[in-house]
Formats: structure tokens, sequence, C-alpha cells
């Protein structure tokens, strides 16, 4: 049988990518994170700069149609494989569905897990997907294909959806657009875009950003940079450099680059203490709450992506006490993310994506957990041209009353997931670039949704 019964299933929808082209297609390059690194840690004393009423409330997204107002992604991301069944589509009365009960939602109709009481009251504001289906069932490369829209491909790398979305647009900041907080060791990649278009990682926004304060008195600082500038960087380049590849490596650009982050009063956007207690204390004071806030701070500023990571989810043993324990810091941070961004009128123009790399088998392992299951799990969006309270796709609790049931209804597929958001973004989808080898690829390979936007 089907969960939700009560849900009105809608015909699918004719899918394309008729998505106008958006953004830049310029030969400008970016400077590197890493090449900013090396060169602070020459010029700053050796040290690294390192990886730094709510029914009503929903308003219409006609907004984020204003091409003044930039599009931005903020992406809640459960390392590990969340369980969708004790997540956003549980099953209580099936064999295997665990001690989670369901709860109704501000969406009429629709339930979800009692671990997520909070996000309950936003539903109305977000479409949710129960029917995604993946191909990788390994942590590391099902990670890229959900990050990138594409299965690992050993001649390439592919660019997360935030490093795209960074490329195409033209607007700037004094900081890396393209932030990953509290990264797990599988933060967004540029890929073929370059380095320059990495997740640049911050730890917990409650400490402070390491490596930005000069090591030694300014005025010492001040005669390195300017020694660098004018007396080791020409030296370094003459004889061995060409004036072409002089131009390619960047040093000086990239010198210039880091010292105006440093001194960049957009870097504040990181440091949640700023904001009042009654505004932090909605998201839990946890490093993914203040990370959830500082993401939306960040937006604020220039920031294109935000990644904010809660692992925790990995649940081959013990299951439910996991699955409950990090719902209990995901709950709060991500009602709060999106209440928020509607009261700082963000959320029109702010793509807000929950999602793992998979789900959780609907059986229980000898271990009392659920192991990894990719025939079909939740993704939940917001924001951006999302249609608001949307349910698409179901998944099956049993087959022929005993087993566990692979079969959803209304599949999606990964591929199909990134186009859509591509084209919420306003990104066609399905224009080329040309790749560093002059190798053609679209930024996705998938239909896009249309049922999923406003």
């Amino acid at each position: 049988m089907f969960a939700s019964p009560s849900l009105a299933y809608l015909p699918n929808w004719p899918k394309n990518s008729g998505t106008p082209r958006h953004g830049r297609r310029s030969g400008d390059t970016p400077l590197s994170i890493a090449s900013r690194r090396q060169l602070l840690r020459a010029i700053g004393g050796g040290t690294l700069l390192t990886p730094l009423a709510n029914l009503l409330a929903a308003g219409p997204v006609a907004s984020q149609d204003d091409p003044a107002r930039p599009k931005s992604v903020i992406l809640l991301w459960l390392q590990g494989g969340p369980s969708q069944l004790e997540t956003f589509d549980p099953h209580p009365d099936a064999p295997h569905g665990g001690s989670v009960k369901r709860i109704a939602t501000s969406l009429p109709g629709l339930e979800i897990a009692d671990n997520l009481p909070r996000l309950a009251e936003q539903m109305h504001a977000m479409s949710l997907i129960r029917s995604v289906v993946g191909n990788e069932g390994d942590h590391e490369r099902a990670v890229y294909q959900i990050k990138s829209g594409y299965r690992p491909d050993p001649t390439l790398v592919h660019p997360a959806l935030g490093a795209i979305l960074c490329h195409e647009s033209d607007v700037g900041a004094e900081i890396p657009r393209h932030i990953s907080i509290l990264p797990s060791g599988r933060p967004a990649r540029g890929g073929y875009l370059g380095p320059q278009f990495d997740a640049f990682q911050v730890n917990d926004p409650a400490r402070p950003i390491p490596d930005v304060q000069p090591t030694v008195d300014r005025s010492r600082f001040d005669a390195r940079v300017k020694d660098l500038l004018e007396i080791v960087e020409p030296k370094f380049a003459q004889g061995r450099l060409a004036d072409a590849d002089r131009t390619r490596t960047l040093h000086v650009a990239t010198t210039r680059s880091a010292l105006t982050m440093m001194t960049s009063q957009q870097l504040a956007a990181l440091d949640v203490s700023k904001e009042p207690q009654a505004a932090r204390d909605p998201f839990g004071d946890t490093p993914f709450g203040r990370g959830c806030l500082a993401a939306i701070r960040l937006i604020e500023v220039g920031v294109r992506c935000v990644e904010v990571t809660l692992t925790g989810w990995d649940s081959h043993i013990n299951n439910h006490s996991l699955q409950a324990s990090a719902c209990q810091v995901l709950d709060p941070a991500a009602a709060a993310l999106i209440d928020e961004l509607r009261r700082r009128d963000l959320l029109a123009t702010t793509l807000v994506v929950i999602a793992g790399e998979f789900g959780r088998t609907p059986q229980i392992n000898p271990a009392e957990g659920r192991d990894h299951w990719i025939h079909g799990f939740s993704v939940a969006l917001a924001g951006c041209g999302i249609r608001p309270g949307f349910v698409l796709g179901e998944t099956a609790a049993v087959r022929d009353g005993i087993e566990p049931a692979q079969g959803v209804r209304d599949p999606v597929t990964i591929a199909d997931l990134h186009a859509t958001m591509l084209a919420a973004l306003g990104i066609d989808p399905a224009a080329e670039f040309q790749t560093p080898i002059k190798r053609p690829m679209k930024w996705s390979e998938g239909q896009v949704i249309k049922r999923l936007l406003a």
C-alpha cells in the first residue's frame, strides 16, 4: 500500500527544460581559494587561512522574478543518509515502521514524522518530494551524485549546484561566494569550472574566523605586502614566465583579493553573536543552528550558495535513537531558517534544499539499524520559485503485506531534481559549457519537473 492516501494525486505533466538561459559566459577567471591561502601564509607570518503565524505567512513568490534580485541557494546537507521513515515519509503501521508517529502539518492532508514538529508548521511553504530514486549506494559516490546531478565519471569532475550558480551570477562579494559551514569532508566542488568555485570551508560560527588578522603589526604587514608585490613577484616571474603565463598564474590578483577579504566587513556575517538573542534562540544552541543563521547573514551580504552540514544520520545501528537525535537538531534550525528568510524578504529569491545522499531501508537489520536505500527517499525544497504546499510521489511501505517494497509512485531521478532546481534559479539546465579540454557539457541531463515550480 502507498503512503498518504488522503493526498490528491495530480496527473503527470509534460517535462521540459524550456527555461531561459541566464548568466554569463565570460572568460573571467575568479581567484583560487587555495592560492589565496598560500599567499597569505607568505605575507601573514606563516599561518594558513583555514576554511572560513505561519499558515498565512507563505505569501506569493512573484518577486523572485525580479532581475535586480540575485538568486541564492542554502543547502541543509544531512550527511550520512537520513531515514525517510523517521522524517518526511513515516509508515508507523508498517511491520518495520519503527517507533515514529505521524503528526499533522500546516499543509492539509500531509503528515510527517513526529520527530519534526516545527518543520511540520512550515510545510505549507515547501515542496516535498517523497520519491527520489538514486543510482549510488556508496556514501562518497552518492554525495557526488546528489550535489552535482551526475554519477561519478573518471574523466572529469562535475560542478555542484552552488558552483554553477556562482559561475552564472554576475553579482559579486568581497568574500567567497560559495561557502560550506561545518564541512564533513565532502563539501561541494567547482569541478571542471575550476577550484575557484569550490566551497570555502568554515567551522562553527561561534568561533572566531582564524587567520584573517595579521600576526604582525600593521606597518610590518604592509611592508611585507609591498615587498611581495613590488619585489618578490617580479623577480620570481623574470626569466621564468612568459607574459601569458604571468597573467594565468594570477599571483598578484589573488594576493589583492585575499587582502580585500581580510579587511572586508562582510566577514562579520559569520559572527552570529551580532544577532539579538531573540533571533538566535529559535535556531537552537548548536553548531548547525548557528550555521543556519550564519547562512542567512551570508546571503544578505552577497554570498550565493551556503552549504550547512549536519552529521549523525548514518544509522546502521540504533536507527531510531540516532535519527531522533539528529532530528532534534535539524527541526528547530531548518524551521527557523525558512521563517527568518521569509521575515527578511529573502525566501522568494533563496532556494532552500534539505537533502542527504540517500535514504534508509524499510526493514530493520539485526543491529536495530537501517541500511542504505536508493529506491525512494525524500528531499524537501522551499523558496525561489518552488511551488509551496505541494507533495510529489509516494513510497510503498510493504509489498504483499510482508516484505519492504521498492516501488514508488512518480519516481524522481536525481538528474530531474537538479534540472528543476537550476530552472528555479533561472539557469537553463540544457545550456552547454565547454570544459577546459573543450568537451561540451550540459549543466544537467535531466528534465524540469514543472509541477514543482510555482
